[in-house]
């Protein structure tokens, strides 16, 4: 690398330019730098990705949860409605059982009246 004159330099920055370090330690750095950049922007879209992926699955829990939620509210409405059926079928046979015995215990006073 040519010197360049640094007679009217001062300090620390003519050391630099008269070893020939200084456009060479900047050229690294700046290289250095570079890199290091690279690498920082590669973790930033790792955690980027990473929590794109974790709001994803976390979405896909909430969602597996209200659909659940949503079966067993429909599967419970569902038998919700199959045990007031089976209720009123029940309510009903009880009600017909009374009215048949009603009837017979009318009919055999009926008869016992009529043969005495």
């Amino acid at each position: 690398m040519p010197r360049c004159n640094t007679s009217n330099q001062a300090g620390p920055l003519k050391i630099l330019l008269e070893k020939g370090n200084w456009a060479m330690s900047t050229a690294t750095e700046n290289k250095m730098k570079g890199k290091y950049d690279e690498v920082a922007g590669a973790a930033q879209q790792v955690k980027g990705h990473a929590e794109q992926a974790w709001g994803s699955v976390k979405s896909a829990a909430n969602d597996t949860a209200a659909n659940a939620k949503a079966r067993a509210n429909e599967s419970r409405a569902v038998h919700e409605d199959e045990h007031e059926r089976k209720a009123h079928d029940v309510r009903q046979s009880v009600t017909s059982t009374a009215q048949n015995v009603k009837n017979h215990i009318q009919n055999s006073v009926d008869d016992f009246r009529a043969k005495h």
